[in-house]
């Protein structure tokens, strides 16, 4: 099913050229990426090191033997001594080349899926390996006479900077993959606004979301997504905005809404992700065991057995066992007076002891059915001072907001987000994707 925005655009003033109101925002759009976007030095497409090969090779460089590249994919349970051994090297000569390597890099870390080069002259003598750690460090591994030099070095990341837009027709994963970009994309979108946004309960058609990211390529190929600089997502008619904004002295970060208000609440909306509500928090309710009506302290999401669920704000665990109805509980005691409580679950999930610490968003706990139970489900309840609230209506005070001497640079920030934001929507009207390139596959004029 194709994606569709709809856009009221007002009609212009007397006097106003709708042609020259283009152009302008246009030109503003290109001058604002070029400046603030682009980093020094972008455009220049940066190589990845070659081994023992030089720019400007002198005449000796020039008769350097040949090296013949040899790309190893390390499999499950393979090791450094089951790699080399089969380039002849002896037992010796592996321990030697671990123990000088070990300052540097600990041979025995290498993972399965990670990728080695070897690179050997014709005759077989090794010259110089590489070891992928991550995606963005590799380990660079050289023989020197009787020894050898290890160093950690950075992989040729490109960062690119991209706009995408759409509108959902069915969930948001959908209409992010709609729009070219892949699930993670829409998982960190979910992310940023699960404080205001239940993205299974509250998502309606025609909701639409825009956001401009960093995509990151190595060798021209893409290998998975940076920051989210700045989204937007409307929700039912309600639109919430989003700006990352990094403090220069310290370097911490926070996404804040236009006025400098963090978008973190106390509590995130929910403690399943992509679980449907079954039953609500009510004071009257028929039991669906012992069929009488009585108080339901919490809300009720169904999901299938083993869904992890996760803690709702950071806090300390203060029971940990069966708890009679209740079935398998955790109860975590919060910051400012706040309690919350996680019923019926199969079981634990590793660390989750009483005493232990828990951070936003960490699994403390799988969906079951223990206790008084009809089904697989979570009974979440949260109490504030001693006191059970609704948890889909209490409200919770946003975290520190914005610092004040900061204020300059986030209006500037902001200035310039939103106008990135707008500008694609004046000069490609009712198109998705790409910016300055509406996707044929999403758009409908």
């Amino acid at each position: 099913m194709k994606s569709s925005i709809h856009i009221r655009i007002k009609k212009s003033r007397p006097g106003k050229n709708p042609a020259l109101f283009l152009f302008y925002v246009f030109f503003l759009f290109i001058t604002y990426f070029l400046l603030v976007f682009l980093p020094k030095g972008q455009g220049r497409t940066q190589q990845k090191q070659a081994p023992l090969v030089e720019e400007n090779p002198s005449p000796a460089a020039e008769t350097a033997p040949h090296l013949v590249e040899h790309k190893i994919s390390i499999k499950k349970g393979q090791s450094l001594s089951d790699i080399l051994k089969e380039y002849d090297f002896s037992p010796q000569e592996i321990l030697r080349l671990r123990e000088e390597v070990e300052p540097v890099y600990d041979m025995a870390k290498i993972k399965a899926g990670n990728e080695v080069r070897l690179y050997c002259e014709e005759n077989g003598a090794f010259q110089c390996m590489e070891y992928d750690i991550d995606t963005k460090k590799y380990l660079k591994i050289q023989k020197k006479a009787d020894s050898y030099e290890a160093e950690i070095l950075s992989l040729p990341i490109k960062t690119k900077i991209k706009l995408v837009w759409g509108v959902i027709n069915d969930n948001l994963i959908q209409a992010v993959n709609e729009a070219g970009e892949k699930d993670s994309l829409a998982i960190a979108i979910a992310d940023i606004f699960a404080w205001d946004i239940d993205f299974y309960a509250d998502i309606r058609k025609s909701d639409s979301f825009e956001l401009v990211f960093e995509k990151k390529y190595l060798d021209g190929n893409f290998i998975g997504y940076g920051n989210i600089l700045t989204a937007q997502f409307i929700n039912q008619g309600n639109t919430f905005q989003a700006f990352r904004f990094t403090y220069p002295d310290s370097r911490e970060w926070d996404y804040f809404d236009p006025e400098g208000k963090s978008l973190r609440k106390e509590f995130l909306k929910s403690p399943i992700n992509g679980a449907r509500i079954t039953s609500r928090f009510s004071l009257s309710r028929l039991h669906p065991v012992w069929k009488v009506y009585r108080p339901h302290y919490g809300v009720d999401y169904g999901a299938p057995v083993g869904t992890p669920v996760q803690a709702t704000a950071d806090g300390t665990v203060t029971f940990v066992g069966r708890n009679g109805a209740a079935g398998r509980m955790v109860r975590i005691r919060h910051k400012n007076s706040y309690e919350t409580m996680y019923l019926h679950l199969r079981n634990y999930a590793s660390g989750i002891r009483k005493g232990a610490k828990v951070t936003s968003g960490q699994t403390v706990g799988y969906v079951g059915s223990s206790g008084a139970s009809t089904g697989p489900h979570l009974d979440y309840r949260i109490r504030y001072h001693g006191n059970y609230v609704n948890p889909l209506a209490h409200k919770f005070k946003p975290v520190a907001p914005l610092r004040e001497e900061y204020r300059n640079e986030f209006n500037a920030l902001v200035w310039g987000f939103q106008l990135a934001l707008a500008g694609p929507l004046y000069i490609f009207p009712g198109s998705a994707g790409s910016p300055l390139k509406p996707s044929p596959a999403t758009s409908n004029r």
